[in-house]
């Protein structure tokens, strides 16, 4: 019976450890209005495809980078560091271009709008990497994953950390699919102004990573 309520608390402790370190991160929420921009003039069949599609490849690869993240890295002789600055670069492109077109002109919009057929192209690259799951949440979920791999039941663990995934990958099919009713709360002016702090936090986040590399980098010992 005990051995039972260890493993409970073993799968709770794991799923608690995965959604409190990726959620923050991921930030779908912040991320919806994004995606709107993103997808502006596509049917609402298109966004809930694309919603679909992001929410599975982002549980992809963040299953991929809990579980054979660090063997990957390993593998090609590339450390955590080198992915937060290489992605972080990306992350920094994309906000820029972002917080750019918010000064855009709602005609020059129209103009730049691409075919649905397109945005489904676009679906893992760049909707789903690097702009949902980036190199950020990458970098912390290799680090949760060598972090478990040498605590407490592995099967427990994997449990957890899998149903905690679950739970983040489902967070951003949520607040994609139903992106427009929920900015459209905002009104006009408000989508503006969410957008742009969006786009600009977007923006932060990417100079952060590729900060956080960078440390990371000159503290790592040489040799």
């Amino acid at each position: 019976m005990k051995r039972g309520g260890d493993c409970v608390n073993q799968v709770l402790a794991a799923y608690l450890a995965v959604v409190i370190g990726l959620f923050p991160i991921v930030n779908p929420l912040g991320m919806a209005p994004i995606f709107l921009r993103l997808t502006a003039g596509s049917t609402d069949r298109v966004q809930a495809t694309l919603a679909g599609r992001i929410a599975v490849g982002g549980l992809a690869l963040m299953v991929a980078s809990l579980f054979v993240g660090s063997y990957i890295l390993a593998f090609f002789g590339l450390t955590v560091a080198a992915v937060q600055v290489a992605g972080g670069l990306v992350v920094v492109a994309s906000g820029w271009r972002l917080l750019q077109q918010g000064d855009d002109s709602r005609e020059r919009e129209q103009r730049s709008l691409v075919s649905d057929d397109i945005l489904l192209t676009r679906s893992f690259y760049p909707l789903t990497m690097p702009l949902t799951v980036g190199p950020g949440t990458i970098s912390v979920a290799i680090t949760l994953g060598a972090k478990g791999a040498g605590s407490g039941n592995l099967l427990s663990e994997a449990i957890g950390a899998i149903l905690g995934v679950a739970t983040v990958a489902g967070s951003i099919y949520i607040s994609y699919r139903f992106a427009n009713k929920l900015l459209s709360l905002l009104g006009d002016g408000g989508r503006d102004v969410f957008l742009r702090l969006s786009a600009f936090i977007l923006l932060c986040l990417g100079v952060q990573i590729v900060w956080n590399g960078l440390a990371a980098m000159a503290l790592a010992p040489h040799g």
